[in-house]
């Protein structure tokens, strides 16, 4: 069983950073997909960054340039460093851990993101 554990929201004013961190434990698979999304309050849950354990990364569009995804395979943890923050960047951010061709998927506790204007 996998459970992830997210840390490093905060309250922040635009234009600041944060970084969130994400530390698995359990069997973690080279095939396994880490991610972080994003909700916000009456909207759907969406896809922030994702990347795979060979460092392959996929973006929103909203945050290309701003964020960036990283992953420590060794330490079965995965960061989402953010710059540049706006306050529509304001959600819960969730951890997400997914195996390839499989049902798996994780979702870690959730961490808060506020950006003030």
């Amino acid at each position: 069983q996998v459970q992830l554990v997210e840390s490093g929201g905060g309250l922040v004013q635009a234009g600041g950073s944060l970084r969130l961190s994400c530390a698995a434990s359990g069997t973690i698979f080279s095939s396994d997909v880490m991610g972080w999304y994003r909700q916000a309050p009456g909207k759907q849950r969406e896809l922030v960054a994702s990347i795979t354990s060979g460092g392959r990364t996929n973006y929103a569009d909203s945050v290309k340039g701003r964020f960036t995804i990283s992953r420590d395979n060794a330490k079965n943890t995965v960061y989402l460093q953010m710059n540049s923050l706006l306050p529509e960047d304001t959600a819960a951010y969730y951890c997400n851990i997914r195996r390839l061709f499989t049902t798996f998927n994780t979702w870690g506790q959730g961490t808060q993101v506020t950006v003030s204007s």
